[in-house]
C-alpha cells in the first residue's frame, strides 16, 4: 500500500539555514498492517505523517501510494484520496463542541454526494454504534469525557469507510483507562482489515502494534516486528 524510497524533507529558514526533518527514509507498509511509528520529539514523526497523508510533499525521494508515485497525482486526486481512502484521528480530537455526536460524525458525508439523506442517517448511526456511543448520539460533543470525544473522532474517521487510518498520538490527552479503550477500538479496526498507522512517543502504546518503526533525528533507527505481540501478549492494558 505504501512505499517510501530515499525520502527527504528539508525546511529552510528565510532561505538560509536548512533543517532536514526527514533524512533518506526507506520502508514499505502492506495493506492490513498495524504499524507504530515511534520516536522522541524532533525525530521526524509529524513530518513523515504529513507526507504519508498527503498534507505535505517530500523535498527528494519518492512516495508510492497504491503503486503510484505521489507526484503523479493531481492536487484534486490527492484531496479525493484523503477524503475517501484515509481516515484521521488526532490527539486534540478536532470536534465541534457545540454540535451533537451525530452531527460531528456526519460532517464528512455532507461532502459525499453518493449518499441519500436516509442512507447517510443509517451509516452515521451504525458507525456511532460501532464505537459504543449510541447512547450519546444526541449529546453535544463538548459535554463528553476525553475518551468519549476520541471515540467520536474515531467514528468520524471511519464514516467514509477508509482503507487506511492515521492515528496521531490518539491517547496523548487521555488517562490510562480511556487510552486503553481507544487502543482496543484500533485493534478491532485492524482485525476488520483496516491498515493502521499509529504515531506515538509512548512505548506501551506502540507495543500494541504488530510492527514498530523507530525514528531518530529524521532517520529510521530500527524497523522490526513486535516480538511481544507475536508471543500472544496482544492487550497490554489488561
Amino acid at each position: 500500500m505504501i512505499k517510501v524510497v530515499g525520502l527527504i524533507k528539508d525546511y529552510s529558514n528565510n532561505g538560509d539555514a536548512v533543517t532536514r526533518a526527514v533524512d533518506n527514509m526507506n520502508f514499505e507498509i502492506r495493506a492490513g498492517e498495524f504499524v507504530a511509528i515511534m520516536g522522541p520529539s524532533g525525530s521526524g514523526k509529524s513530518t513523515l505523517l504529513n507526507i504519508l497523508s498527503f498534507l505535505d510533499r517530500p523535498s527528494e525521494g519518492a512516495y508510492f501510494f497504491m503503486d503510484k508515485n505521489m507526484e503523479e497525482y493531481s492536487d484534486v486526486e490527492l484531496a479525493k484520496i484523503r477524503n475517501t481512502k484515509m481516515g484521521f484521528i488526532f490527539q486534540s480530537f478536532n470536534l465541534l463542541p457545540r454540535i451533537s455526536v451525530y452531527e460531528n460524525v456526519e460532517l464528512p458525508l455532507l461532502y459525499n454526494q453518493s449518499f441519500s439523506t436516509k442512507d447517510r442517517k443509517n451509516v452515521v448511526q451504525k458507525t456511532i454504534q460501532s464505537v459504543g456511543l449510541e447512547d450519546k448520539i444526541s449529546v453535544e460533543a463538548g459535554k463528553l469525557s476525553g475518551g468519549q470525544m476520541q471515540r467520536v473522532a474515531i467514528a468520524r474517521a471511519l464514516i467514509n469507510n477508509p482503507d487506511i487510518i492515521f492515528a496521531d498520538e490518539p491517547t496523548g490527552n487521555l488517562d490510562s483507562k480511556s487510552g486503553a479503550q481507544i487502543i482496543n477500538v484500533l485493534e478491532s479496526l485492524h482485525k476488520s482489515g483496516k491498515t493502521i498507522i499509529l504515531v506515538t512517543h509512548e512505548t506501551y502504546t506502540a507495543e500494541f502494534a504488530d510492527r514498530i518503526i523507530r525514528l531518530r533525528d529524521g532517520r529510521v533507527e530500527s524497523d522490526s516486528l513486535n516480538v511481544k505481540k507475536r508471543l500472544g501478549q496482544e492487550n497490554f492494558f489488561k
